[in-house]
């Protein structure tokens, strides 16, 4: 194989519903791609293609892989771009076999690679049983109790399993519960021949897959400053140009929708964070306290000096279980007053609701009068709200007075009210269950399957040692002091001097937060404190609130624990995954030098009329 000097590995999809056209584009863009990875695979998504398998054997993969490739066979086939996907769920040998059929109807031969052994379902009785508790990472409950409910387990393989196959020169890499950031590392593994232990070069393959695998979101999908992008219709879908030294640059195709900019990428590398020094995959402890960017031209953005630790001994298991049901009803209740009969509809409606028995839980959320942010903003006079009301019960049968109850409110309430729909519609409740195995205890298998039938496999892969150049020392000195700290005060929101953009962890939300200039990072730093915002946010955060420094990006990182009502698919919530937090973060009013809006560069600032004070303080 010929040495290249960059290898470009461009992303088509971040979840299973991303936008269906984003391979099209990215194949058929004028820079020349040699990889397109494409996730699928979220918590739930599991349970539900677990689902689809028990249903018919021959399901259990992320269909839409296939409609979306079909077309486009032989172009990638005749340009030379290798395909790696996660869209194999939990069925990845049928995923192959559908790809196949569908080669096969155009008169085209694929080799196709399949990467899997995570699925270990089948194997938590013997495991539980060995002494392996799986307790809840966050909880430290165990699992024995909830075994009788399982629906998926699959434990979270990283690049190594992919390289092996890679090797094997397939068309396309189909695998199961493969890392979002393990199928960006992967062919960089494989293409420039890192070791195991070449922790702070896997670090830099981690950071790009992070940066790329949740879609647009690097090209300006969810960005801060939104008015900036010119052109959400046919957005760039991310690209990485990545180098032997790990050194590399974030782009998309020429021509495309969207925007590559610091800030974006800053937005994107703190997303869904933990801990930035402690970004734990199954190949490598990745430093995104460590990370340098900068422009490099239009829609460019250079990325370097990433660090890396040694990965741990344990595997991430990701587990599903049946808990319960719910039911989610809306009535549209309209002005005068709009949002005093939407209260009174509430109130009666729960109280009609209780004296039938009891739910283990509620929800009401008034959809147009703040219902994502919640207390945040001071009361205003809506025209018209969207009652939003929602339960979760044990069983089916304890619901059914909610769901019969909610469509007789309309002749029953204040007038105007208008109909949404009939009887709310029962959906089962699918509970996340984060715990850790021993790494020794899974492994991995790949095989390359041709017209066919096995032509490689390569049995169980033994996880790799440790040989390579290592790590460097960690610096972490905070290059940013507070200036100008004195002279006239400016009262204005945060949106003002920072950008942010949130996520969850389960129940727990993150916030990253982001200062327009390294003195406003260093401003918020010394002000934004972690019980600052914990008492911003009363309405949603039950648990504490932590944070985290990341000068070299001016940001700082805050995990709200015990914030989005379960998170996942247990929540209640409109907002489940706080998404609409950072928002909520940036309305807040705060006092600073007005010298410090002079130190921002005009191309940081955020758009003129934008922000809109909202008179709410920390």
């Amino acid at each position: 194989m010929t040495e290249r000097k960059i290898v470009r590995i461009a992303n088509a999809g971040g979840y299973w519903g991303d936008d269906p056209w984003a391979l099209r584009r990215q194949v058929r863009g004028a820079l020349e791609l040699h990889y397109v990875s494409i996730d699928y695979l979220a918590e739930v998504t599991m349970s539900i293609l677990r689902k689809q398998m028990s249903r018919d054997p021959a399901l259990g993969y992320a269909r839409d892989f296939i409609t979306q490739i079909e077309p486009l066979l032989e172009e990638i086939l005749a340009k030379g771009i290798r395909i790696i996907t996660n869209a194999g769920g939990v069925n990845p040998s049928a995923c192959a076999g559908a790809l196949a059929a569908a080669a096969r109807a155009r008169g085209l031969s694929l080799r196709i690679a399949v990467v899997d052994g995570d699925d270990i379902a089948p194997r938590i009785p013997a495991l539980l049983a060995s002494g392996v508790e799986l307790r809840h990472m966050e909880t430290g409950q165990p699992l024995a109790p909830v075994a009788d409910r399982i629906l998926a387990a699959n434990a979270y393989f990283g690049a190594m399993p992919v390289a092996a196959a890679l090797a094997r020169d397939p068309h396309v890499v189909i695998c199961g519960r493969v890392t979002d950031t393990g199928i960006t590392l992967a062919p960089l593994v494989h293409e420039f021949g890192w070791g195991p232990g070449d922790y702070d070069l896997l670090a830099s393959g981690i950071v790009a897959g992070h940066l790329i695998e949740c879609g647009a979101q690097a090209t300006g999908g969810n960005f801060t400053d939104w008015k900036k992008v010119p052109s959400f219709i046919d957005i760039g879908y991310p690209i990485v140009e990545c180098r032997r030294d790990g050194t590399f640059t974030v782009t998309k195709h020429p021509g495309t929708g969207g925007l590559v900019t610091c800030q974006t990428v800053r937005e994107q590398l703190l997303y869904e964070m933990g801990h930035p020094r402690t970004y734990l995959t199954p190949d490598v402890v990745a430093d995104f306290s460590t990370v340098d960017i900068r422009e490099d031209g239009p829609d460019r953005v250079r990325v370097e000096r990433v660090q890396g630790r040694p990965p741990t001994d344990l595997l991430k298991v990701s587990i599903a279980y049946a808990d319960g049901w719910k039911s989610q009803g809306s009535l549209i209740v309209s002005g005068p007053d709009a949002r005093a009969k939407a209260e009174l509809l509430a109130s009666a409606f729960w109280k009609r609701c209780e004296a039938e028995g009891p739910l283990a839980a509620t929800c009401t959320e008034f959809v147009g009068d703040d219902s994502t942010h919640r207390a945040l903003t001071p009361r205003h006079r809506p025209q018209e709200i969207l009652l939003r009301l929602s339960a979760r019960a044990a069983a089916p049968a304890d619901l059914q007075a909610f769901r019969k109850l909610l469509p007789a409110m309309i002749l029953s309430g204040p007038p105007g009210v208008a109909v949404t729909g009939g009887v709310p519609a029962l959906s089962e409740v699918v509970s996340y269950w984060p715990a850790l195995v021993p790494r020794g205890l899974v492994l991995p298998e790949a095989r390359i399957l041709e017209e066919g039938r096995v032509t490689w496999d390569s049995g169980p892969l033994a996880w790799p040692g440790s040989e390579g150049a290592g790590t460097t020392p960690f610096d972490a000195t905070d290059p940013w002091t507070l200036a100008p700290g004195a002279g006239a005060q400016v009262r204005v929101p945060l949106m003002r001097i920072a950008h942010a953009r949130s996520g969850d962890k389960g129940d727990t939300a993150n916030i990253g937060l982001i200062g327009r200039s390294g003195p406003c990072y260093a401003w918020l730093r010394d002000n934004v404190t972690a019980e600052r915002v914990r008492a911003w946010f009363g309405s949603h955060c039950r648990g504490r609130v932590e944070r985290h420094p990341v000068p070299r990006l001016w940001a700082l990182n805050f995990l709200l624990e015990e914030t989005l009502g379960g998170g996942g698919t247990v929540s209640l919530h409109q907002d489940a995954q706080g998404k609409t937090l950072a928002q909520a973060l940036l309305r807040c009013e705060v006092e600073v030098p007005a010298a410090l809006l002079a130190t921002i560069a005009p191309q940081n600032r955020p758009c003129p009329g934008e922000i809109v004070p909202e008179g709410s303080r920390i």
